[in-house]
């Protein structure tokens, strides 16, 4: 729901002409010369770290929509005022102390309406400054949180802009939000992040519709006011990649390299023909190569990269547009998933290392649960379910309803990643099967997620993966108020269109249950209404693969939402 690095003396180095012309005059002065040319060679890859990711970002403002790729990128770009760390514990990042009804800066309250509230107050770390050198401020909260409150924004999650009903600046670095109701988890702030008032603020006022085209993070990303993390954008170059440099206003510890370049290389193949060439250090896990095809690299590339894998609560899965008439059926649904051979994938395909996903809370998740229905594969069971369906199979092989109308379905995917476009082709085999004609049409990241998903122009299937935080309620993918909708500036992301009303007070009651075992209660019978009735498709949890320079340390894999990036910082060169 997704980093950088350098290469040190024993890595093979990678000469352009003028590099390649250098060394050969070393060479033709003699073993001193020659060596004193490769330290500066050296010197020059430890200086500027270059990182291949397979999708580029389709905004890099903080607030507007939520794209792996973007989350990654902006990690280096900027620090969000909480976030989970490697230990999956909530901290501060741009805050000075987590708020607690302990510490007291968390209180209960009662709102305007006479319901249970709560009030959390947040301090900005004094050391926090924007690239201009203007300090992060209470009022760049209070510009986003009006920002946000405005539903022609498009900012989300929708329902944390309608929770938090007031919001008060305490002193300059001090706000204290007002929520309508007390939550379990209300001292995470998620996707709510500040935004530089003084750059922002006039651009939003003007047109509040228009302002997620108009804004300076997409018109003049390199304006350095936008950047409060340890680098800023040096360049972009769009849908092939940012160049950043270090961020002169940071004040925390000083990142390693000056410069880092992330390439955006959609087909995983090429991406690796591009790290084995030299022309990347490093293939970040959150957007890289496949586990599978980085473990054959494994085995052939020997000891000129360092590979870590980490399993974690990234869910691949099909969503499936419920309003198109083939698939509100929910017959039709579940004879799809129980047609698919899912071990059989992850053990051919994935070689064994990826867990089958029964719904969408990974067994690594606390609130999992153990006894969620599951659907083996059972093609006569498919069979059966699509017969009560009306579709029965025509001499061609394909299912028909009475009206003579194939059995049809259109499936997409993030072009150029091998994985998932083979995935395809197993699932077209597998359904068809089943009886079921499968059209595979694909696009390239960028588009998939900002234009046909975000604005719910898929008409069938759609493959992709959520990463998400420890115990995070899916309301913005399953609740029916968070269907993207032009009013609302397409904000929200329950792409299929499902709407349960059961499932919607579930989602309103569990952030509400401060007992953690009534909690996990209500989260069973969440994951049994989503195991019924199947708005997506589960198909694995995802491990990712963390392609490293050998003389690369201190990067650790969360295995959740936050990527390695927003601790760029302490990345060290052996």
């Amino acid at each position: 729901m997704a980093v950088r690095g350098r290469r040190g003396p024993g890595a093979p180095l990678r000469l352009g002409r003028r590099d390649a012309a250098a060394a050969m005059l070393g060479l033709l002065a003699g073993g001193a010369s020659a060596q004193a040319q490769n330290q500066v060679h050296d010197q020059a890859q430890r200086d500027t770290l270059t990182i291949g990711i397979t999708q580029y970002p389709s905004t890099f403002h903080p607030n507007i929509e939520n794209m792996a790729a973007k989350a990654y990128v902006l990690g280096f770009l900027r620090r969000p005022v909480t976030v989970y760390g490697t230990d999956w514990q909530l901290a501060c990042m741009l805050c000075e102390t987590l708020p607690t009804l302990e510490n007291g800066l968390a209180q209960r309250e009662t709102t305007p309406e006479g319901k249970p509230g709560l009030r959390v107050t947040y301090r900005l770390r004094e050391d926090a400054r924007w690239g201009d050198g203007q300090p992060v401020s209470a009022e760049d909260l209070r510009f986003a949180w009006e920002a946000g409150r405005n539903p022609e924004t498009g900012f989300g999650p929708a329902e944390f802009y309608r929770s938090a009903y007031a919001l008060d600046v305490e002193d300059a670095r001090s706000v204290t939000l007002h929520f309508d109701k007390v939550t379990f988890d209300f001292a995470s702030l998620g996707d709510f992040q500040p935004l530089p008032s003084h750059i922002e603020r006039g651009r939003w006022a003007q047109e509040p519709k228009s302002y997620r085209s108009r804004t300076a993070y997409d018109t003049e990303p390199t304006n350095p006011g936008l950047w409060s993390g340890p680098y800023r954008v040096a360049a972009v170059q769009p849908g092939a990649g940012v160049t950043l440099e270090r961020n002169a206003a940071w004040q925390g510890p000083a990142p390693a390299f000056r410069r880092i370049q992330i390439r955006t290389v959609e087909n995983t193949a090429a991406l690796e023909a591009q790290l084995l060439a030299g022309q990347i250090d490093m293939i970040a896990g959150e957007l890289g190569l496949p586990v599978e095809q980085a473990a054959a690299l494994e085995r052939r590339g020997g000891k000129r990269f360092r590979f870590l894998y980490k399993p974690g609560l990234i869910y691949e899965h099909v969503d499936l547009r419920l309003d198109n008439p083939v698939l509100a059926d929910r017959r039709v649904r579940q004879a799809l998933l129980l047609s698919i051979d899912r071990a059989q994938i992850v053990a051919r395909l994935f070689e064994g290392r990826q867990t089958v996903a029964q719904g969408s809370v990974n067994p690594l998740d606390p609130m999992h649960d153990p006894d969620v229905r599951s659907w083996p594969f059972d093609p006569a069971r498919a069979a059966a379910l699509l017969e009560e369906a009306g579709w029965t199979r025509g001499g061609d092989g394909i299912r028909r309803n009475a009206a003579g109308e194939r059995l049809s379905i259109e499936l997409m995917t993030t072009a150029g990643n091998r994985a998932r476009e083979a995935v395809e082709q197993v699932l077209q085999g597998m359904w068809r099967q089943a009886g079921i004609e499968t059209r595979i049409r694909n696009e390239p990241p960028r588009v998939l997620f900002a234009e046909t998903l975000s604005k719910r122009r898929f008409q069938g299937a759609a493959l992709y993966a959520w990463i998400s935080a420890p115990e995070s309620v899916p309301r913005s993918n399953l609740h029916s108020e968070e269907i993207p909708t032009e009013t609302r500036n397409w904000s929200g992301q329950n792409y299929p269109g499902y709407r349960n009303p059961e499932m919607d007070a579930l989602l309103e009651a569990i952030p509400q249950e401060l007992d953690t075992a009534k909690r996990r209660a209500l989260w069973a019978r969440l994951q049994a209404i989503y195991a019924e009735d199947l708005p997506a498709l589960p198909l694995w949890f995802r491990s990712d693969a963390h392609v490293l320079p050998p003389w690369l340390d201190n990067l650790q894999p969360t295995g959740h939402l936050n990527p390695t990036s927003l601790w760029v910082e302490h990345w060290r060169v052996r």
